[in-house]
């Protein structure tokens, strides 16, 4: 019989231990921590950034993005809270003085998308009341903004020197209780992009609604500073501003209902 190698006092040969600690999960070696690793980059977004785990930048085809785009126009243009607000910023303060208000709009989307796709959707899948909440309390402020408007006559030249329109800080945190801001994020996201955990997409539908987001809605202020030439009387400027409060009141319904 052949020596087949060094045998031990009972006779056996000894076992020879394992040294590829990768594929031992039990050991101290670069299997346990690895493995907890794949663990968690698989429930963060960043792993789709990280080097070890590569995927492309972005996994949208051409026609998703230009079916996109389409999409982002639309929901942009159509009538809305932010449309009707930088309207009659435009009727009442002019088209320079509201471009504080129109780039609060866009960044302040912009970033609603993006967090919402970076995982926030997830938290209104789990707590549906939240959404609902934010909903109820968004559409209280505008039914409020509204009756303003409705109440508001011609701004004089010092009055419209006393008063400023909403600023930068102000139009982007108006976004976060704006209900069709929720549901142009929320379903910009499902409809596109299912698999939110990609960043390098989403922070590129982001960087679309925000790009398409200051001409589309910046159209609504050159309305209405077009508008500043038509009404000049008192009782004009208030049929304006009543039917403005309308629409504003309008363009809720299909949120509250949906």
């Amino acid at each position: 019989m052949g020596d087949d190698g060094p045998y031990n006092c009972h006779g056996r040969k000894p076992v020879q231990a394992r040294t590829d600690s990768a594929n031992c999960t039990g050991c101290r070696g670069t299997g346990v921590p690895m493995l907890w690793l794949r663990v968690i980059f698989s429930v963060l977004p960043v792993a789709a950034l990280t080097r070890r785990y590569p995927l492309p930048l972005t996994i949208m085809t051409t026609e998703q993005l230009l079916a996109f785009c389409a999409f982002a126009v639309i929901t942009l243009v159509t009538p809305g809270p932010n449309n009707m607000m930088i309207l009659t910023s435009g009727l009442n303060y002019g088209f320079m003085r509201t471009l504080p208000h129109l780039a609060g709009i866009a960044f302040g989307f912009a970033l609603m998308v993006f967090l919402t796709g970076a995982g926030l959707h997830t938290v209104f899948v789990r707590f549906p009341v939240i959404h609902t909440v934010l909903k109820y309390v968004g559409a209280a402020y505008l039914l409020w903004l509204a009756w303003h408007l409705a109440r508001s006559g011609p701004m004089d030249g010092e009055r419209r020197g006393r008063e400023r329109p909403l600023g930068f800080i102000g139009a982007a945190a108006f976004q976060w209780v704006n209900p069709k801001a929720w549901v142009m994020a929320v379903g910009a996201i499902s409809t596109y992009l299912p698999n939110a955990s990609h960043l390098p997409d989403v922070a590129l539908l982001a960087v679309i609604y925000g790009a398409l987001g200051a001409p589309c809605i910046g159209l609504w202020a050159g309305f209405g500073v077009a508008m500043r030439r038509v009404l000049t009387d008192a009782r004009s400027v208030r049929v304006f501003n009543g039917v403005a409060a309308a629409l504003l009141v309008a363009s809720l319904y299909p949120i509250l209902v949906e």
